[in-house]
This record gives structure tokens, sequence and C-alpha cells, in this order.
């Protein structure tokens, strides 16, 4: 059994938590929205009402797992629980934060004489609640106080040590514009269906792909299901934000000078979709909200009829 506590109580952070307790670990959380502490308490999770209780209620050498949005509310956290750890104890950032941020955050948690772990998380909601996909960028030796949990709370062959902090973030960043590349790819080939002059049912279409075709698999299966939900989209709108890590791939590219055209061109198409609402983007739209509960923009409340 190991010990960890959990700063984000949100989607991820709330399943991941639950993950971890299902699978014997003690897991303390902490939110700033209470309710959310409170619901955890509901849940086998020990509710910290501030970052001061759950480090005070775990035992050192301590992990803290960060779940929460990247950016400056990363670098808030840290300089918090600077102050509040003791040497050796372990920071983990598990949320998709830019690898050039990790880079200077472990250097930084370096020199304070913590261990400082980067993990890119995949598998949506779903994955963090029954097992996740994980990308683990930490030294050596902190890699393996925490390997017998990682192998605990992640699918089966699901997580890997990708190398030195940084490395995690990095492999997540590139995995999230792959993933830009390809629900494009669906969004379009859909979209090319419904404007044809054949009556197809797109459910029905998304269904025989899942079966024995080459582009069969996980997303087609959230594509169903979303069909399943609203066989024509017609109440989502087509507006696909972009969360920064597409751009973040394609701008590494660049400075590589790897040529990432579709990665690329997927991130432009969702600035696009800001714009002006295509059936393409309402595909992409409904499978993030499938995969990751990613929020929509309906155009009618839902239940009712679009124009």
């Amino acid at each position: 059994m190991m010990e960890i506590g959990i700063i984000g109580l949100g989607k991820m952070g709330f399943n991941l938590a639950l993950n971890a307790v299902s699978r014997g670990h003690r897991v303390v959380g902490y939110n700033r929205s209470l309710e959310k502490v409170k619901k955890a308490a509901e849940k086998g999770i020990e509710g910290a009402y501030t970052v001061q209780e759950l480090v005070e209620k775990l035992s050192p050498p301590r992990t803290v797992w960060l779940m929460i949005p990247a950016g400056p509310p990363v670098d808030r956290s840290i300089n918090e629980l600077l102050v509040l750890l003791d040497k050796e104890d372990i920071i983990i950032d598990g949320g998709n934060s830019k690898y050039t941020d990790t880079l200077r955050r472990a250097k930084r948690i370096k020199q304070e004489g913590l261990h400082f772990v980067d993990v890119g998380t995949s598998g949506g909601t779903e994955g963090a609640r029954y097992g996740i996909c994980a990308m683990i960028g930490a030294e050596e030796e902190t890699f393996r106080v925490l390997e017998n949990f990682f192998k605990d709370i992640s699918v089966e062959k699901g997580y890997l040590h990708t190398g030195r902090p940084g490395s995690g973030h990095f492999v997540k960043m590139v995995h999230n514009g792959v993933e830009y590349g390809m629900l494009q790819a669906m969004g379009e080939g859909f979209e090319i269906m419904e404007a044809s002059e054949f009556d197809l049912n797109l459910k029905e279409v998304s269904r025989v792909w899942n079966h024995g075709s080459v582009i069969r698999g996980w997303l087609m299966e959230l594509m169903q299901s979303a069909f399943n939900k609203d066989v024509k989209l017609a109440n989502i709108k087509g507006v696909v934000h972009s969360s920064g890590e597409g751009l973040w791939t394609a701008q590494t590219a660049l400075d590589l000078g790897v040529p990432a055209v579709i990665i690329t061109n997927s991130v432009f198409i969702r600035y696009r979709s800001e714009q002006e609402d295509t059936f393409a983007g309402k595909v992409v739209a409904a499978l993030r909200n499938e995969f990751g509960g990613h929020e929509v923009e309906f155009l009618k409340e839902v239940g009712l009829d679009a124009d």
C-alpha cells in the first residue's frame, strides 16, 4: 500500500483517487472547492481542507500528485508545497503541462532537495477511474519508488518510464498532437458521408468500421456512442477548442525541422471551428466529450430539436 496526496479533485483527479483507493492505496485529497472534498470523503478518499492539512496527513517521505490545469496554477501549487514539504518528498505533475515548463520546475525542485515526476496521463475519465496510460518522466531512483503504484493504477502494460523529468510531458504532448490529427480525419470522413447523395446511417457506419476494419478502435467505439445519443449530432455546435498540446506539438515540430503537416493543420482547423459551424466540428466535439468529458457547446437546450 502507498500513501499519496492528490491536489485537484476534478474529473480526472477524482477518478484517479477512486482508482487508487480501489486498489488498496491510502489517498488524501484536496480541492479548492470544498464540496468536492466532501464528495470525495464519501467515496473513501480522506479529505483535506487545506494543502497544509493534506501534507500533515501524509507520512514522510511524502508523495503529492497535482491534477490541476497547466500553467500558473501548477507553479502556485509547487510554491506552496515547497514551503510545507521536506527534502526527499516527491511532487508529481499529472496534468498536461508544457514540457519546457516541466524542465524548469524539475530543476528548481531538485535544487530544493525534493524529487519531481511528470506523468503524461491518457485514457480520459474512464481511464483515470479504471486504468490510465501513463508516460512517466523521472529520475531512475524516484521511478523505482513509485513503479508499483503506477502499475496498480494503469491498464495492463499501460505505463512507461520515458526517461528523465520532462520526457513524460513531452511524449504526452506528441500523443495529443497525434490525437488532434486522428480526430480531424474522422471528422472529415463523416462530413463527406453526411454531405453525399446517399442516405447513410452514420451510427451504423461507425459500428461496422469498428468490427474488423483497419480503422477500428476506441475512438470509433466512442463515435458510435455519440451517434447513439444524437444520430445527426444536430444539437452539438461544431466548435472545437484547443487546449494547447496540439499547438505545442506543432511549434516543437517547427523547432526540430519535422514536417508535421497533419497535426499543424488540425490545430488551424480548431481555430477555424470557432468561427464557423461544420459537421466535422460536430464529430470532433462529440468525440472529445465522449472520451474526456470535454465541454461541448449546444445550439439549443439538450432534448430540443435544432432548426
